[in-house]
Protein backbone atom coordinates (compact mmCIF):
# COMPACT_ATOMS: atom_id res chain seq x y z
CA UNK A 1 0.00 0.00 0.00
CA UNK A 2 1.37 3.62 -0.96
CA UNK A 3 -0.34 7.12 -1.18
CA UNK A 4 -2.42 7.56 -4.19
CA UNK A 5 -1.66 10.86 -6.31
CA UNK A 6 -3.84 13.82 -4.58
CA UNK A 7 -5.18 10.98 -1.84
CA UNK A 8 -4.03 11.13 1.66
CA UNK A 9 -0.72 10.50 3.25
CA UNK A 10 -0.10 6.97 4.09
CA UNK A 11 1.77 6.61 7.16
CA UNK A 12 3.21 3.16 9.16
CA UNK A 13 4.31 2.88 12.98
CA UNK A 14 6.48 -0.46 13.35
CA UNK A 15 5.57 -0.81 17.58
CA UNK A 16 2.36 -0.72 19.66
CA UNK A 17 3.26 0.30 22.56
CA UNK A 18 2.28 3.57 23.95
CA UNK A 19 4.70 5.61 22.00
CA UNK A 20 3.59 3.81 18.84
CA UNK A 21 0.27 3.83 19.11
CA UNK A 22 0.33 7.58 20.33
CA UNK A 23 2.03 8.47 17.20
CA UNK A 24 -0.98 7.08 15.00
CA UNK A 25 -3.30 8.83 17.04
CA UNK A 26 -1.33 11.79 15.78
CA UNK A 27 -0.79 11.00 12.50
CA UNK A 28 -4.36 9.98 11.99
CA UNK A 29 -4.97 13.81 13.25
CA UNK A 30 -3.48 15.39 10.92
CA UNK A 31 -5.23 13.40 8.12
CA UNK A 32 -2.90 10.13 7.30
CA UNK A 33 -4.23 6.33 6.38
CA UNK A 34 -2.09 4.70 9.33
CA UNK A 35 -1.17 1.07 10.03
CA UNK A 36 0.40 0.16 12.96
CA UNK A 37 2.31 -3.80 12.87
CA UNK A 38 2.68 -4.97 16.49
CA UNK A 39 4.96 -8.09 16.86
CA UNK A 40 3.53 -9.65 19.79
CA UNK A 41 -0.29 -9.83 20.77
CA UNK A 42 -0.95 -7.59 23.19
CA UNK A 43 -1.11 -3.67 23.00
CA UNK A 44 0.50 -1.04 24.98
CA UNK A 45 4.05 -2.78 25.90
CA UNK A 46 5.12 -1.72 29.67
CA UNK A 47 1.59 -0.64 30.16
CA UNK A 48 -0.03 -3.63 30.17
CA UNK A 49 -2.26 -5.85 32.58
CA UNK A 50 -2.97 -9.02 33.82
CA UNK A 51 -5.36 -11.28 36.48
CA UNK A 52 -4.66 -11.90 39.81
CA UNK A 53 -6.98 -13.80 41.98
CA UNK A 54 -9.93 -11.88 40.14
CA UNK A 55 -8.64 -8.61 40.18
CA UNK A 56 -7.14 -6.71 37.06
CA UNK A 57 -3.40 -5.33 37.77
CA UNK A 58 -1.26 -3.12 35.92
CA UNK A 59 1.15 -5.68 34.97
CA UNK A 60 3.92 -2.84 33.69
CA UNK A 61 3.68 0.48 34.78
CA UNK A 62 1.19 1.75 37.51
CA UNK A 63 1.69 5.53 37.43
CA UNK A 64 2.87 8.68 35.98
CA UNK A 65 5.12 11.41 37.09
CA UNK A 66 3.29 14.85 37.54
CA UNK A 67 6.42 17.15 36.89
CA UNK A 68 4.80 17.80 33.37
CA UNK A 69 1.04 17.71 32.18
CA UNK A 70 2.12 15.78 29.03
CA UNK A 71 0.20 12.39 30.57
CA UNK A 72 -2.72 14.29 32.03
CA UNK A 73 -3.71 16.09 28.68
CA UNK A 74 -3.12 12.68 26.83
CA UNK A 75 -6.10 11.43 29.20
CA UNK A 76 -8.23 14.72 29.21
CA UNK A 77 -8.21 13.83 25.12
CA UNK A 78 -8.79 10.52 25.81
CA UNK A 79 -11.96 11.15 28.33
CA UNK A 80 -9.94 10.14 31.38
CA UNK A 81 -9.14 13.07 32.87
CA UNK A 82 -12.16 12.27 35.43
CA UNK A 83 -10.55 9.36 36.04
CA UNK A 84 -7.05 10.47 36.98
CA UNK A 85 -6.30 9.95 40.62
CA UNK A 86 -2.93 10.63 43.42
CA UNK A 87 -1.64 7.90 45.49
CA UNK A 88 -2.13 7.82 48.97
CA UNK A 89 -0.39 10.27 51.15
CA UNK A 90 1.05 7.60 53.13
CA UNK A 91 4.78 8.17 51.65
CA UNK A 92 7.18 6.07 50.86
CA UNK A 93 10.30 4.30 52.56
CA UNK A 94 13.74 3.33 52.22
CA UNK A 95 15.32 -0.08 53.78
CA UNK A 96 18.98 0.75 54.61
CA UNK A 97 21.28 -1.88 56.12
CA UNK A 98 20.25 0.02 59.68
CA UNK A 99 16.54 -0.50 59.25
CA UNK A 100 13.42 0.97 57.48
CA UNK A 101 13.33 4.98 57.05
CA UNK A 102 10.71 7.09 55.53
CA UNK A 103 11.72 8.82 52.63
CA UNK A 104 12.12 12.47 53.17
CA UNK A 105 9.60 14.66 51.43
CA UNK A 106 10.12 16.82 48.20
CA UNK A 107 13.26 14.74 46.94
CA UNK A 108 14.05 13.91 43.21
CA UNK A 109 16.06 10.48 42.77
CA UNK A 110 16.30 10.66 46.38
CA UNK A 111 18.22 13.71 46.51
CA UNK A 112 16.77 16.38 49.51
CA UNK A 113 15.22 19.96 49.46
CA UNK A 114 16.41 20.25 52.60
CA UNK A 115 19.21 18.52 54.19
CA UNK A 116 18.48 19.53 57.72
CA UNK A 117 14.53 18.05 57.56
CA UNK A 118 14.18 15.70 60.65
CA UNK A 119 13.26 12.39 57.91
CA UNK A 120 16.29 13.20 56.23
CA UNK A 121 18.45 13.75 59.17
CA UNK A 122 17.64 10.91 60.99
CA UNK A 123 18.75 8.65 57.55
CA UNK A 124 21.62 10.38 56.99
CA UNK A 125 22.97 11.48 60.77
CA UNK A 126 24.62 14.53 62.07
CA UNK A 127 27.66 14.54 60.19
CA UNK A 128 25.81 13.62 56.62
CA UNK A 129 23.53 16.15 56.78
CA UNK A 130 26.22 18.70 57.33
CA UNK A 131 28.36 17.88 54.53
CA UNK A 132 24.92 18.11 52.17
CA UNK A 133 23.89 21.45 53.70
CA UNK A 134 27.52 22.58 52.19
CA UNK A 135 25.96 22.09 48.69
CA UNK A 136 24.18 26.00 48.98
CA UNK A 137 27.51 27.32 49.79
CA UNK A 138 29.23 25.63 46.76
CA UNK A 139 29.57 27.86 43.38
CA UNK A 140 26.88 26.72 41.21
CA UNK A 141 29.43 25.43 38.69
CA UNK A 142 30.08 22.68 40.51
CA UNK A 143 28.61 19.73 38.70
CA UNK A 144 26.39 22.22 36.76
CA UNK A 145 28.68 22.09 33.50
CA UNK A 146 27.89 21.35 30.13
CA UNK A 147 29.63 18.24 30.02
CA UNK A 148 27.66 15.14 30.56
CA UNK A 149 27.66 13.92 33.94
CA UNK A 150 25.90 10.80 36.32
CA UNK A 151 23.70 10.99 38.92
CA UNK A 152 25.92 9.65 41.41
CA UNK A 153 29.29 12.14 40.24
CA UNK A 154 26.86 14.88 40.57
CA UNK A 155 24.99 14.12 44.21
CA UNK A 156 28.85 12.96 45.47
CA UNK A 157 30.31 16.50 44.35
CA UNK A 158 27.10 18.41 46.07
CA UNK A 159 25.73 16.42 48.83
CA UNK A 160 28.36 13.68 49.84
CA UNK A 161 28.60 9.78 50.01
CA UNK A 162 25.56 9.19 52.89
CA UNK A 163 23.11 11.24 50.72
CA UNK A 164 24.00 9.15 47.58
CA UNK A 165 24.33 5.47 49.46
CA UNK A 166 21.44 5.95 51.61
CA UNK A 167 18.57 7.91 49.30
CA UNK A 168 19.85 7.96 45.80
CA UNK A 169 21.10 4.34 45.72
CA UNK A 170 17.87 3.09 46.59
CA UNK A 171 16.00 5.12 44.60
CA UNK A 172 17.61 4.91 41.85
CA UNK A 173 18.10 0.89 41.74
CA UNK A 174 14.18 0.68 42.47
CA UNK A 175 12.87 3.01 39.83
CA UNK A 176 15.44 2.55 37.00
CA UNK A 177 17.60 -1.04 38.11
CA UNK A 178 20.62 1.01 37.66
CA UNK A 179 23.54 2.36 39.65
CA UNK A 180 23.65 6.18 39.88
CA UNK A 181 27.29 5.67 38.88
CA UNK A 182 25.99 4.40 35.09
CA UNK A 183 22.83 7.16 34.72
CA UNK A 184 23.11 10.12 33.19
CA UNK A 185 21.79 13.13 35.20
CA UNK A 186 20.47 14.73 32.32
CA UNK A 187 18.13 11.73 31.09
CA UNK A 188 16.79 10.20 34.13
CA UNK A 189 15.93 13.94 36.45
CA UNK A 190 15.71 16.52 33.14
CA UNK A 191 16.32 19.97 34.07
CA UNK A 192 17.93 19.42 37.66
CA UNK A 193 21.66 20.45 36.58
CA UNK A 194 19.62 23.55 34.97
CA UNK A 195 17.85 24.22 38.05
CA UNK A 196 21.42 24.35 39.83
CA UNK A 197 22.68 26.66 37.62
CA UNK A 198 19.98 29.15 38.14
CA UNK A 199 19.11 28.74 41.87
CA UNK A 200 22.87 28.12 42.67
CA UNK A 201 22.55 24.87 44.93
CA UNK A 202 20.91 21.32 43.94
CA UNK A 203 19.01 21.28 47.31
CA UNK A 204 17.14 24.64 45.78
CA UNK A 205 16.82 22.71 42.46
CA UNK A 206 15.08 19.79 43.96
CA UNK A 207 12.62 22.32 45.83
CA UNK A 208 12.07 24.47 42.78
CA UNK A 209 11.38 21.11 40.53
CA UNK A 210 8.83 19.20 42.90
CA UNK A 211 7.22 22.80 42.98
CA UNK A 212 6.63 22.47 39.43
CA UNK A 213 6.74 25.15 36.96
CA UNK A 214 4.84 28.56 37.90
CA UNK A 215 4.81 27.90 41.99
CA UNK A 216 6.49 30.07 44.34
CA UNK A 217 8.22 29.14 47.35
CA UNK A 218 5.68 30.72 49.38
CA UNK A 219 2.70 29.42 47.78
CA UNK A 220 0.63 26.42 49.54
CA UNK A 221 0.82 24.53 46.78
CA UNK A 222 4.87 24.70 47.82
CA UNK A 223 4.70 22.58 50.84
CA UNK A 224 6.40 19.91 51.35
CA UNK A 225 5.37 16.62 49.54
CA UNK A 226 5.65 13.18 51.40
CA UNK A 227 8.62 11.18 49.12
CA UNK A 228 6.50 9.36 46.43
CA UNK A 229 3.54 11.47 46.08
CA UNK A 230 4.57 13.58 42.82
CA UNK A 231 3.10 10.67 40.36
CA UNK A 232 -0.52 10.19 39.15
CA UNK A 233 -2.47 6.92 38.05
CA UNK A 234 -5.81 6.04 36.66
CA UNK A 235 -9.01 4.92 38.64
CA UNK A 236 -8.89 1.12 36.94
CA UNK A 237 -5.37 0.89 36.62
CA UNK A 238 -2.92 2.78 33.50
CA UNK A 239 -3.64 -0.41 31.06
CA UNK A 240 -6.85 1.72 30.79
CA UNK A 241 -4.84 4.25 29.01
CA UNK A 242 -3.92 1.75 26.32
CA UNK A 243 -7.38 0.46 26.24
CA UNK A 244 -8.44 4.16 25.35
CA UNK A 245 -5.77 5.06 23.05
CA UNK A 246 -6.75 1.27 20.52
CA UNK A 247 -10.19 2.54 21.12
CA UNK A 248 -9.37 5.84 19.66
CA UNK A 249 -7.73 4.99 16.93
CA UNK A 250 -10.08 2.21 15.64
CA UNK A 251 -12.76 5.48 15.89
CA UNK A 252 -9.83 7.18 13.47
CA UNK A 253 -10.13 4.26 10.97
CA UNK A 254 -6.42 3.23 11.68
CA UNK A 255 -5.52 -0.39 10.63
CA UNK A 256 -4.08 -2.22 13.92
CA UNK A 257 -2.30 -5.47 12.98
CA UNK A 258 -1.02 -7.24 16.27
CA UNK A 259 1.45 -10.61 15.52
CA UNK A 260 2.65 -8.83 12.76
CA UNK A 261 6.66 -8.41 13.39
CA UNK A 262 8.46 -6.11 11.04
CA UNK A 263 11.34 -7.96 9.60
CA UNK A 264 13.08 -5.67 6.96
CA UNK A 265 12.87 -1.76 5.96
CA UNK A 266 14.12 -0.12 2.69
CA UNK A 267 13.49 3.17 0.86
CA UNK A 268 12.24 3.76 -2.02
CA UNK A 269 11.33 6.78 -3.89
CA UNK A 270 8.34 7.32 -2.43
CA UNK A 271 8.80 6.66 0.56
CA UNK A 272 9.10 3.58 2.45
CA UNK A 273 8.82 -0.56 2.25
CA UNK A 274 8.41 -2.45 4.79
CA UNK A 275 8.40 -6.50 4.81
CA UNK A 276 6.43 -8.36 7.37
CA UNK A 277 4.93 -11.57 8.23
CA UNK A 278 4.98 -12.59 4.41
CA UNK A 279 3.12 -9.24 2.93
CA UNK A 280 4.81 -6.19 1.96
CA UNK A 281 3.89 -2.59 3.24
CA UNK A 282 4.30 0.80 1.96
CA UNK A 283 4.20 3.68 3.29
CA UNK A 284 5.34 7.72 2.38
CA UNK A 285 6.19 8.26 6.20
CA UNK A 286 7.15 5.39 8.94
CA UNK A 287 7.72 5.80 12.49
CA UNK A 288 9.98 2.76 14.29
CA UNK A 289 8.68 2.77 17.97
CA UNK A 290 10.40 -0.07 19.05
CA UNK A 291 13.80 -0.42 21.86
CA UNK A 292 16.91 1.03 20.68
CA UNK A 293 19.07 -1.95 19.61
CA UNK A 294 15.58 -3.34 17.49
CA UNK A 295 15.31 -0.28 15.74
CA UNK A 296 19.07 0.50 14.79
CA UNK A 297 18.71 -3.03 13.42
CA UNK A 298 15.90 -2.66 11.31
CA UNK A 299 16.81 0.63 9.97
CA UNK A 300 20.74 1.03 9.49
CA UNK A 301 19.94 -1.32 5.78
CA UNK A 302 18.07 1.77 4.84
CA UNK A 303 20.25 4.26 7.01
CA UNK A 304 23.75 3.57 6.63
CA UNK A 305 24.48 6.52 9.10
CA UNK A 306 23.75 4.46 12.03
CA UNK A 307 25.20 1.13 11.32
CA UNK A 308 26.95 -0.78 13.86
CA UNK A 309 25.36 2.51 16.33
CA UNK A 310 23.11 -0.23 18.40
CA UNK A 311 22.62 1.20 21.64
CA UNK A 312 22.66 -1.18 24.59
CA UNK A 313 19.57 -3.26 25.98
CA UNK A 314 17.91 -1.98 29.06
CA UNK A 315 18.05 -3.77 32.28
CA UNK A 316 15.78 -7.03 32.95
CA UNK A 317 13.00 -6.60 34.99
CA UNK A 318 11.07 -9.76 37.17
CA UNK A 319 7.98 -8.32 38.89
CA UNK A 320 6.23 -10.42 41.65
CA UNK A 321 2.58 -9.88 42.10
CA UNK A 322 1.04 -11.56 45.22
CA UNK A 323 -2.72 -11.30 46.40
CA UNK A 324 -2.88 -11.35 50.30
CA UNK A 325 -5.24 -11.80 52.91
CA UNK A 326 -3.52 -10.32 55.72
CA UNK A 327 -5.45 -7.62 57.89
CA UNK A 328 -1.93 -6.54 59.68
CA UNK A 329 -1.45 -5.04 56.32
CA UNK A 330 -4.26 -2.54 56.50
CA UNK A 331 -2.31 -0.03 58.67
CA UNK A 332 0.24 0.26 55.88
CA UNK A 333 3.23 -0.11 57.50
CA UNK A 334 5.60 1.36 55.03
CA UNK A 335 3.18 3.68 53.14
CA UNK A 336 2.84 3.21 49.64
CA UNK A 337 6.27 0.83 49.02
CA UNK A 338 9.86 0.55 50.49
CA UNK A 339 12.78 0.97 47.94
CA UNK A 340 15.68 -1.25 49.05
CA UNK A 341 19.48 0.23 49.47
CA UNK A 342 21.43 -2.08 47.15
CA UNK A 343 23.98 -2.77 50.49
CA UNK A 344 20.89 -4.35 52.72
CA UNK A 345 21.80 -7.46 53.82
CA UNK A 346 19.26 -10.43 53.55
CA UNK A 347 16.97 -8.96 50.81
CA UNK A 348 17.01 -9.87 47.31
CA UNK A 349 13.87 -7.68 46.32
CA UNK A 350 15.14 -3.95 44.90
CA UNK A 351 11.50 -2.42 45.89
CA UNK A 352 7.99 -3.35 46.76
CA UNK A 353 4.97 -1.29 45.96
CA UNK A 354 2.13 -1.87 48.36
CA UNK A 355 -0.41 -1.23 45.71
CA UNK A 356 -3.80 -1.40 47.55
CA UNK A 357 -1.85 0.83 50.11
CA UNK A 358 -1.13 3.58 47.58
CA UNK A 359 -4.81 3.38 45.35
CA UNK A 360 -8.13 4.03 47.00
CA UNK A 361 -9.99 2.52 44.03
CA UNK A 362 -7.48 -0.98 44.75
CA UNK A 363 -8.42 -1.22 48.00
CA UNK A 364 -12.14 -0.64 47.59
CA UNK A 365 -11.83 -3.59 44.54
CA UNK A 366 -10.13 -5.80 46.38
CA UNK A 367 -12.29 -5.85 49.63
CA UNK A 368 -11.61 -5.53 53.58
CA UNK A 369 -8.10 -7.28 54.24
CA UNK A 370 -7.28 -7.95 50.89
CA UNK A 371 -4.06 -7.05 49.66
CA UNK A 372 -1.86 -6.47 46.62
CA UNK A 373 1.63 -6.16 46.89
CA UNK A 374 4.20 -6.24 44.22
CA UNK A 375 8.06 -6.82 44.18
CA UNK A 376 10.89 -6.41 41.66
CA UNK A 377 13.52 -8.30 41.10
CA UNK A 378 16.99 -8.40 38.67
CA UNK A 379 20.15 -7.21 38.44
CA UNK A 380 21.11 -3.79 38.98
CA UNK A 381 23.38 -2.22 36.11
CA UNK A 382 26.84 -1.52 36.77
CA UNK A 383 26.83 -2.55 40.68
CA UNK A 384 29.57 -4.71 40.92
CA UNK A 385 29.55 -8.51 42.11
CA UNK A 386 25.88 -8.53 42.05
CA UNK A 387 24.14 -11.86 42.69
CA UNK A 388 22.21 -13.31 40.04
CA UNK A 389 19.18 -13.31 42.49
CA UNK A 390 15.89 -15.85 42.14
CA UNK A 391 15.22 -16.58 38.57
CA UNK A 392 12.83 -19.10 37.89
CA UNK A 393 9.27 -18.44 39.21
CA UNK A 394 9.28 -20.63 42.18
CA UNK A 395 12.12 -19.02 42.80
CA UNK A 396 10.64 -15.41 42.97
CA UNK A 397 7.61 -16.70 44.87
CA UNK A 398 9.70 -18.34 47.45
CA UNK A 399 11.74 -15.01 47.62
CA UNK A 400 8.87 -12.38 47.27
CA UNK A 401 7.02 -13.90 50.86
CA UNK A 402 10.73 -13.88 52.28
CA UNK A 403 11.06 -10.06 51.25
CA UNK A 404 7.82 -9.18 51.48
CA UNK A 405 7.84 -10.21 55.12
CA UNK A 406 11.14 -8.56 56.06
CA UNK A 407 10.23 -5.20 53.81
CA UNK A 408 6.29 -4.86 55.64
CA UNK A 409 7.17 -5.84 58.83
CA UNK A 410 4.53 -8.33 58.88
CA UNK A 411 5.16 -12.18 58.69
CA UNK A 412 3.34 -13.53 55.05
CA UNK A 413 2.97 -17.16 54.71
CA UNK A 414 2.41 -19.00 51.62
CA UNK A 415 -1.08 -19.26 53.37
CA UNK A 416 -2.49 -15.69 53.25
CA UNK A 417 -1.69 -16.19 49.43
CA UNK A 418 -4.65 -15.98 47.25
CA UNK A 419 -2.91 -15.73 43.71
CA UNK A 420 0.12 -14.55 42.37
CA UNK A 421 1.81 -14.20 39.01
CA UNK A 422 5.62 -13.30 37.92
CA UNK A 423 5.54 -10.93 34.70
CA UNK A 424 9.27 -10.57 32.92
CA UNK A 425 10.20 -7.48 30.88
CA UNK A 426 13.29 -7.75 29.20
CA UNK A 427 14.86 -5.09 28.01
CA UNK A 428 12.10 -2.46 28.95
CA UNK A 429 13.68 0.18 30.74
CA UNK A 430 15.35 2.14 28.82
CA UNK A 431 19.37 2.29 29.00
CA UNK A 432 20.11 5.64 30.27
CA UNK A 433 24.05 5.73 31.04
CA UNK A 434 26.35 8.05 30.53
CA UNK A 435 26.94 8.58 26.84
CA UNK A 436 23.77 6.90 25.62
CA UNK A 437 21.55 10.24 25.28
CA UNK A 438 24.28 11.35 22.93
CA UNK A 439 24.27 8.49 20.58
CA UNK A 440 20.63 8.31 20.43
CA UNK A 441 20.88 12.01 19.41
CA UNK A 442 23.10 11.04 16.84
CA UNK A 443 20.97 7.86 15.63
CA UNK A 444 17.54 9.98 15.93
CA UNK A 445 19.66 12.98 13.72
CA UNK A 446 20.42 10.67 10.90
CA UNK A 447 17.21 9.35 10.84
CA UNK A 448 15.62 12.71 10.27
CA UNK A 449 17.63 13.84 7.19
CA UNK A 450 16.77 10.39 5.76
CA UNK A 451 13.23 12.56 5.32
CA UNK A 452 10.13 10.94 6.33
CA UNK A 453 11.31 8.84 9.04
CA UNK A 454 10.72 9.24 12.94
CA UNK A 455 11.98 7.08 15.77
CA UNK A 456 10.45 7.44 18.99
CA UNK A 457 10.37 5.40 22.47
CA UNK A 458 11.93 5.86 25.86
CA UNK A 459 15.19 4.68 24.29
CA UNK A 460 15.25 8.31 23.25
CA UNK A 461 13.35 10.01 25.05
CA UNK A 462 13.99 8.67 28.96
CA UNK A 463 12.54 6.58 31.69
CA UNK A 464 8.48 7.01 32.05
CA UNK A 465 5.47 7.56 30.27
CA UNK A 466 5.79 11.50 30.77
CA UNK A 467 9.12 12.00 29.08
CA UNK A 468 7.70 9.03 26.53
CA UNK A 469 4.34 11.31 25.50
CA UNK A 470 5.94 14.53 25.44
CA UNK A 471 8.60 13.72 22.67
CA UNK A 472 6.34 11.04 20.73
CA UNK A 473 4.30 14.26 20.44
CA UNK A 474 7.16 16.76 19.43
CA UNK A 475 8.66 13.91 16.93
CA UNK A 476 5.17 13.56 15.32
CA UNK A 477 4.52 17.35 15.22
CA UNK A 478 8.28 17.36 13.22
CA UNK A 479 7.34 14.45 10.80
CA UNK A 480 3.62 15.51 9.77
CA UNK A 481 5.08 18.86 9.28
CA UNK A 482 7.67 18.29 6.88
Amino acid sequence: MGSAPGGPRTALVVGGGISGLLAARDLAATGCTVTVLEAGPAWGGCVGSHKVAGLTLDSGAESFATRSDAVARLCTELGLAGRIVPPRPGGAWVQLPSGPRELPRTGVLGIPANPWDPEVRRTLGVLGSLRASLDRLLPASVGAGRDVTSVAALVRARMGSRVLERLVSPVVGGVHSADPGLLDVDMVAPGLRAGLRKHGSLAAAVAAQRRGPGTSATSPAARPAKAGSAVAGLEGGMHTLVDALVADLRGRGVTLMAGTAADAVSRTPDGWEIEAAGSTFRSALLVVAVDGPAAVGLLEGAVPAIAGKKPAAGPDVKLVTLVLDNPDLDRRPRGTGILVAPQTPGVEAKALTHATGKWDWLEAAAGPGRHVVRLSYGRVDGAPAQPAGPDTDQELFAAALRDASSLLGVRITEGDVRGWDVVRWRGSLPFAAVGHRARAAEIRQACTAAGGLAVVGGWVAGNGLAAVVADTREQIGQLAAA
